[in-house]
């Protein structure tokens, strides 16, 4: 794993890009505008987050990709990008929200043409790895009716912590939710 740090858009906004065999962890770029929308509107990437809409609405994207890069903003998202591996240039979606001094809350969704594939886990354990804002603690929170993202963050090393809800925006409703911790010390 090669770490970077990198420049997007001329913006003053240095992010650590995060380099594997099989993908980069990198800042979005507008040229992932058509495949994030693509990803993003399909109904089942959408329920199984907290924060997409279904249907997606225009312009929404490109205002992720903004919100994304602005420095004012304390959240880091990486574009999980297979394009020197010879996959897509965008396989999903990783964020990292502080949430406290040394904790962040971490996030995921891969594009379902990848599910299965590991790339979720192997994306997870990579930025785990690399810890770029040198969390102590590092959260996630997942819905308990989605198994395959809880295999994803145990096999990152997280361990179940409790249940609690979150409201999901694509569902319009309150989610049960497992919650998972892993310490970094």
């Amino acid at each position: 794993m090669k770490l970077d740090q990198t420049i997007e858009r001329g913006l003053k906004v240095t992010q650590t890009s995060i380099e594997t065999e099989r993908f980069t962890l990198r800042a979005p770029r507008q040229s992932d505008v058509g495949l994030l929308s693509m990803y993003a509107s399909d109904k089942r990437v959408a329920e199984a987050s907290r924060s997409l809409p279904h249907p997606l609405p225009p312009g929404s994207t490109e205002a992720f990709i903004e919100r994304s890069l602005d420095p004012k903003v304390p959240l880091y998202t990486y574009i999980i990008d297979g394009a020197a591996a010879g996959l897509s240039e965008v396989l999903g979606v990783m964020q990292m929200k502080p949430i406290e001094r040394g904790q962040s809350e971490v996030s995921f969704w891969v594009a379902p043409s990848f599910w299965g594939t590991g790339i979720a886990s192997s994306a997870l354990n990579a930025l785990v790895a690399a810890n770029p804002l040198g969390d102590k603690t590092m959260f996630a929170e997942i819905f308990q009716d989605n198994q395959a993202s809880a295999r994803v963050v145990t096999n990152a090393g997280f361990e179940y912590l409790g249940d609690a809800e979150t409201y999901s925006v694509a569902r319009a409703a309150i989610v049960p939710t497992w919650t998972y911790v892993c310490k970094l010390d």
